[in-house]
């Protein structure tokens, strides 16, 4: 399972850091940057969650 961020759709709201951490990072851009790929065995359930909840879909995992 791999993660991707559009840098260009996100918007810096932080969720995805705080509900998968092992997989989001925020940086100094102020945008969320994806920190695991392919994502850990055991945050997969988190990453997806973090793709369901991003308000403007910038998170892909597929």
């Amino acid at each position: 399972m791999k993660a991707k961020v559009d840098q260009d759709t996100c918007i810096g709201c932080g969720l995805c850091p705080s509900i998968a951490p092992d997989v989001f990072e925020m940086k100094d851009d102020g945008k969320a940057h994806v920190i695991a790929n392919p994502v850990p065995a055991g945050s997969e359930d988190a990453a997806k969650e973090a793709e369901g909840s991003c308000p403007v879909n910038a998170i892909e995992v597929e």
